[in-house]
């Protein structure tokens, strides 16, 4: 048997940089527009993000802090997932600066807004695919014993979708021609989809 580098996250991974993000990687970039009520338009991406449910279909973000996406989403009940792809790649990185809530994002990356149509949050313009939720739930995580971490999670049902049709392929969306992003773990490191291979379930 093959000896294992093996800790526990409580005791320190013992290595120069923690290694779980890389592990547990690629991890779907969720790019969440908010809109507060007093109508400030928020952008930001967010690498803890998935789909978690197909039916009814729903998705989360999880954010470390009560951040301007996760207030504005309690208070209005509403944001959007974006899809950030490879040809967006800068301007995701620009909307994750830290600015004061009343800073628009959306000009700070110099990204064009579309409206959405159940929701009021804008979507980003030019992405291949923009998810319109209502929120479901926020919850603070909690670890062993109750003991409450600094995150919070939010699920959103997806109410509403766009796609883009130069991206839709024989019925299907083309995920390899959008090449959306994922993070993978240490400072700096993403990778985007390019290229899909099938593989059938057994019956």
């Amino acid at each position: 048997m093959t000896e294992t580098h093996f800790y526990q996250p409580e005791q320190g991974h013992r290595l120069p940089h923690d290694p779980l993000k890389a592990i547990i990687a690629p991890r779907p970039i969720g790019w969440i527009s908010t809109v507060s009520t007093s109508g400030h338009v928020n952008l930001a991406p967010y690498s803890f993000f998935n789909m978690v449910s197909d039916i009814p279909p729903m998705v989360m973000f999880s954010s470390n802090g009560w951040k301007d996406s996760v207030r504005n989403a309690e208070e209005t009940g509403e944001f959007v997932a974006n899809l950030a792809v490879e040809a967006l790649a800068k301007q995701m990185n620009e909307s994750c600066v830290a600015v004061p809530h009343d800073v628009d994002e959306f000009e700070l990356a110099g990204l064009a807004k579309a409206p959405s149509v159940l929701v009021a949050p804008p979507r980003v313009a030019i992405a291949p695919a923009a998810l319109e939720c209502k929120c479901v739930s926020i919850q603070q995580l909690q670890g062993l014993g109750g003991v409450p971490s600094s995150n919070y999670m939010v699920i959103g049902q997806i109410v509403g979708v766009h796609i883009d049709p130069a991206f839709l392929k024989d019925g299907k969306f083309d995920t390899a021609g959008a090449m959306p992003l994922g993070r993978c773990g240490y400072r700096g490191d993403y990778v985007s989809v390019s290229s899909l291979f099938e593989m059938v379930r057994p019956r």
